[in-house]
């Protein structure tokens, strides 16, 4: 029943596969990108805004985490919403309900209010990326899934590498029209969530059989490979009860682990801005800027060969292993100097690592859980995820008020990544993680 089909099925099931990438993955790629700078944003106009608002860095902190408690309490809710409606209607309506808030944030006067727009800017979001994740698996086989997934969240580095710049350029706009550049930055980079929300309701296809551009032959090649490559994974064909399964060690060494990359990925689009700004004190915006764009831009270009290297190999674990430990040791060379070389070096070697970290683990979920299951356990996971984006912020920003450098900080991001390898070597010596 599992027997590979012969060369010519295969060969034609790669073509429709090759089709739904040309159809979806740069579209999906696009929306992470306007969906991560109207997440990220706050952290290059806080250079400004701290200083409008009354803002010490706990308070900064604090902004970031209230935006996640938002997102956390309807991360679950949003995602079982996108498997009940579907993404052609669930998704547009997280992105233009997230670029009106993102526009929102533009008309804080001071930390209650910027904590109330980033509150209603992380519930609007909610369920974005779990949900992308899950539309993923829906269209893509096992076999390629680990390099869709790999291009589809280069979108977060890509993001800083332009939108680093990009904000700076903004920030220059200054007193335009009597509006500080940090609300002009708010508003200019949350219109196009806006637009590209209206786009996707029309382009978007909740899954194969609903595809008018899949002709009937199509449509059945691409749903006989994913469900072949689903039955090879042994834990989509173990029958259990769905309550059992997401409370399962397996889960809990995926939440482990999210909950240690997304600590360091949170330092990173938060507070890499300011590391860069403690050592050029006295540089233009635009300067930090582009100082901030160059791990991102690396790793950008270095996450999609990572997750292909790991679809061609077919293996997952040690990939990931690997990627924590860079990212780890990039950590150690920021904490060991404030030297601009050094840091940088440090900078880009955890940028590099937690985002092919990132690519690699999110191809787990799926092969990990039952397809009952993945819904609401992926959507767990990425609250793992947003459980530490909700604490990090704070913490960095209290040791930062504290200690007067980020050291401590860094030191704790650094912790959590071992917490995640170490999650990461107790599932792969369990056999949790299944075929992966």
């Amino acid at each position: 029943m599992n027997a590979l089909p012969d060369a010519d099925i295969l060969a034609r099931e790669n073509l429709v596969v090759r089709k739904v990438g040309s159809r979806l993955t740069w579209f999906l790629f696009i929306l992470y990108i306007f969906a991560h700078l109207d997440r990220i944003n706050i952290s290059f106009a806080a250079l400004a805004m701290n200083s409008d608002l009354a803002l010490t860095a706990t308070l900064f902190g604090m902004a970031t985490t209230i935006f996640n408690i938002g997102y956390l309490l309807f991360d679950v809710p949003s995602n079982l919403a996108l498997a009940r409606y579907g993404a052609k209607i669930w998704i547009p309506r997280i992105m233009i309900t997230w670029g009106l808030a993102s526009i929102g944030t533009m008309f804080a006067v001071g930390p209650i209010s910027l904590f109330v727009a980033r509150f209603v800017v992380g519930v609007a979001e909610a369920g974005f990326l779990a949900g992308i994740l899950l539309y993923i698996s829906y269209w893509y086989p096992t076999s390629a899934r680990g390099r869709v997934t790999g291009i589809f969240l280069a979108a977060a580095p890509v993001t800083i590498a332009f939108g680093a710049p990009l904000s700076g350029l903004i920030m220059k706009m200054d007193g335009h029209f009597g509006i500080a550049g940090w609300r002009w930055l708010f508003l200019i980079e949350g219109v196009p969530s806006l637009i590209l929300g209206v786009v996707a309701y029309f382009y978007l296809t909740d899954k194969p059989e609903k595809a008018q551009w899949l002709d009937n032959d199509e449509k059945q090649l691409l749903l006989n490979r994913i469900e072949r490559e689903r039955k090879r994974e042994p834990a989509a064909t173990v029958k259990t009860h769905l309550l059992k399964e997401l409370s399962s060690p397996t889960m809990i060494l995926l939440c482990l682990c999210n909950l240690g990359l997304v600590t360091t990925l949170s330092t990173n689009a938060v507070w890499t801005p300011q590391i860069i700004n403690e050592t050029m004190q006295g540089a233009s915006y635009f300067a930090i800027g582009l100082a901030t764009a160059v791990p991102a831009l690396i790793a950008a270009l270095v996450l999609p060969l990572w997750t292909s290297h790991s679809d061609r190999r077919g293996e997952r674990i040690w990939h990931a292993i690997s990627a924590f430990a860079l990212a780890a040791l990039g950590w150690v060379c920021v904490m060991t100097s404030t030297a601009l070389p050094l840091r940088m070096v440090g900078l880009t070697l955890m940028s590099v690592g937690s985002m092919a970290a990132m690519g690699v683990f999110w191809t787990l979920p799926s092969s990990a859980l039952s397809s009952r299951a993945s819904p609401a356990g992926i959507a767990m996971i990425s609250m793992a995820g947003i459980v530490a984006s909700l604490s990090t912020p704070l913490i960095v920003g209290l040791i930062k008020d504290q200690t007067g450098s980020f050291f401590g900080g860094v030191g704790y991001g650094l912790f959590m990544l071992v917490v995640s390898i170490g999650a990461l070597l107790v599932g792969r010596g369990t056999g949790k993680f299944g075929a992966a």
